[in-house]
């Protein structure tokens, strides 16, 4: 089943200014990029550069004044979705060495800070089965309530206010999941069904392979349950959000309109 992607948005720059965008649908084996096409207003450098974990690209930016993006996608997404609460963790020293920088605090996430909340309350699970646990935990304490969050606002934030935008369900399932000793990565997705539409916010957590001695495999979750796992589109993934904002400027800058549709074709 095809997904239709359509992002526009744009920002006004006072002055030369240095811009990172990502928000093109990543070209990996797990999704097929059947159509696309970028247009962007006029700038003095255009670059595109590999994105973290080389899922997906970057594009550099240098521009003045009002700088406009489009983008039309449509793709084919083939991914597995297994049952997690069958999929076992993976011992720390078994881990390879993509999956290592997954366990440590970052920005947004400071997983050291719920070693002992994680042990009090979800002692009797491990693996896939404490990642369901987490998830339907934080389904069942926590209000979708966009404006109570900003920029700065971490896992701990969150935590302490119970409540949030899928920025911040993400950040607190990656947090707790990195407290459980399970590497976890933030990732920024496209997804049908998301309300109010936009660029969405999942986890993605590495357990065992069970078809693969000694193996692991990275699975998508979403703690807001707004997507499903098998029909979210992969932009990029990183160790909280500040990896992966569609738009990092790196000086004054004014955002202006946004517009993202997002739709499962029939």
């Amino acid at each position: 089943m095809p997904i239709s992607i359509r992002a526009e948005f744009d920002f006004t720059l006072p002055e030369p200014t240095d811009v990172l965008l990502q928000f093109e649908a990543a070209a990996i084996p797990e999704q097929h990029i059947l159509e696309t096409d970028t247009q962007t207003s006029p700038s003095e450098h255009c670059q595109r550069v590999p994105s973290q974990d080389a899922i997906g690209e970057r594009m550099w930016i240098r521009a003045e004044g009002r700088f406009h993006v489009s983008y039309r996608a449509r793709i084919e997404v083939s991914r597995m979705v297994p049952d997690l609460s069958k999929l076992a963790r993976m011992q720390p020293h078994l881990l390879p060495g993509e999956a290592v920088q997954y366990l440590f605090d970052s920005r947004y996430c400071p997983g050291s800070r719920f070693c002992e909340f994680v042990i009090d309350e979800f002692g009797d699970c491990d693996g896939g089965a404490r990642i369901a646990a987490l998830c339907e935990w934080i389904s069942h304490h926590f209000t979708y309530s966009p404006g109570a969050s900003n920029a700065t606002t971490t896992a701990l934030d969150t935590f302490i206010a119970r409540r949030g935008i899928c920025r911040d369900y993400a950040h607190l399932l990656v947090t707790l999941a990195r407290a459980s000793n399970i590497p976890a990565r933030y990732v920024s997705v496209y997804a049908p069904g998301v309300e109010p539409p936009d660029f969405h916010a999942v986890a993605e957590v590495f357990l065992a392979d069970p078809t693969v001695s000694g193996g692991g495999a990275w699975h998508l979750i979403d703690a807001t349950k707004m997507a499903e796992p098998s029909q979210m589109v992969k932009i990029g993934v990183g160790r909280d959000a500040a990896d992966v904002s569609f738009l990092t400027s790196f000086g004054n800058s004014e955002f202006g309109n946004k517009q993202v549709t997002v739709l499962a074709e029939r």
